[in-house]
């Protein structure tokens, strides 16, 4: 069941919730994630895992999307965040929130892929063209590769026209020749060359690896608690990381490991590809 926000609910959280210090435990949500069932289905091994090695308690804080979790953090009613790089940075900008550690993925990075019989042999030759990306505001779906365009000289929503299809719908849109190319990020080529067998991909254009996902803390949070948690990932990565890829929808992280040294201008590039498309502050959430 989604836990829902509303100005009540967060009044109460704001009245009943003890100031962590006088907790035994940490309230944690995952972007991401919709809801407590998907929370403990997915996270549940990871929780059991951490709190063994940490000797803190988890409690999963479910919410159903980012702006919940930055009005929750902001309510005080959430204190740890796993999320993405764009939204790390709103995150840090609205609520000063701090970075604790990486969950590094291999291999990510953003691409702009085109049929493989298509004409476009460069990402100039997609100017005047129609171009899908994924979900507005993902970093490696939408602003990874607008930054790979605007490499090029190509300028967002200028140069080109942007839309945002369902992944499947803009596969079969460039099929049609409807659009000219898909940002997508790699593992997502998998995705549809897996769906689409009959169908040749090119990767246009490649990006380098992207900054990560992150924990992010409350400034809220006591320093000490912070560095226990960071000490947690640094010490006992390995089998946090064990647990964490034995569910699913985790195996992206597979092969990958947790960073503690991330700094806060490890996310300047995302602030970059935020201004590309036109975005100078970062208080709010790209398309909300």
């Amino acid at each position: 069941m989604k836990h829902l926000f509303t100005p009540g609910l967060l009044a109460i959280g704001l009245a009943t919730a003890p100031p962590l210090a006088a907790q035994d435990a940490i309230r944690f949500a995952v972007t991401d994630i919709d809801g407590m069932e998907a929370l403990q289905r997915e996270m549940g091994p990871f929780k059991d895992a951490f709190e063994a090695a940490s000797g803190l308690k988890v409690e999963f804080f479910p919410v159903s999307g980012r702006t919940v979790a930055v009005e929750a953090m902001a309510a005080e009613q959430v204190d740890f965040v796993l999320t993405g790089p764009a939204e790390y940075v709103v995150f840090n900008a609205r609520l000063d929130a701090r970075p604790v550690v990486t969950w590094v993925r291999p291999d990510y990075y953003s691409t702009v892929v085109v049929l493989d019989e298509s004409p476009v042999e460069a990402s100039v030759d997609l100017k005047g063209q129609m171009i899908s990306f994924g979900e507005i505001g993902s970093t490696s779906q939408h602003l990874g590769p607008v930054d790979l365009l605007a490499k090029a000289g190509l300028t967002y929503a200028v140069d080109y026209q942007p839309v945002f299809l369902n992944r499947n719908v803009a596969v079969e849109a460039l099929i049609k020749g409807e659009i000219a190319g898909i940002g997508l990020n790699r593992t997502h080529i998998d995705s549809i060359t897996e769906k689409f067998p009959d169908q040749k991909f090119r990767v246009l254009v490649k990006g380098d690896q992207l900054p990560d996902d992150i924990l992010l803390a409350s400034a809220k949070v006591p320093p000490e608690v912070v560095e226990t948690v960071r000490k947690t990932f640094t010490d006992h990565g390995e089998e946090i990381l064990a647990a964490l890829i034995s569910t699913e929808e985790n195996a992206k992280y597979a092969g990958g490991k947790f960073d503690p040294t991330v700094t806060n201008a490890d996310y300047d590039v995302v602030r970059k590809m935020f201004e590309n498309i036109g975005i100078t502050e970062f208080t709010e959430f790209v398309g909300e």
